[in-house]
């Protein structure tokens, strides 16, 4: 399952900062959740698309904070290269 994958991370990032660690080329893999709104994670995808970076959907956002670690859901979270 790939939210394991963010559990044995120790570099992630948030929604908000996802955007701005694409544009600066440390992102390794985006995480996006499928029943978060369409205008915070469809920019996100577009521009990982451009990026040439790997996008991984995951069924909600409540599994992909679990996945984190946190107790409130993430519409998405990217792995950092090291």
């Amino acid at each position: 399952m790939p939210l394991t994958e963010i559990k044995d991370s120790p570099k992630l990032i948030g929604a908000k900062q996802v955007k701005k660690a694409l544009n600066k080329g440390l992102v390794k893999k985006v995480f996006l959740a499928g029943d978060a709104e369409p205008h915070i994670v469809q920019p996100i995808e577009q521009l990982c698309h451009h990026c040439g970076v790997e996008v991984v959907m995951v069924d909600s956002m409540k599994a992909l904070g679990h996945a984190c670690g946190i107790e409130v859901g993430s519409a998405a979270v990217a792995i950092l290269f090291d």
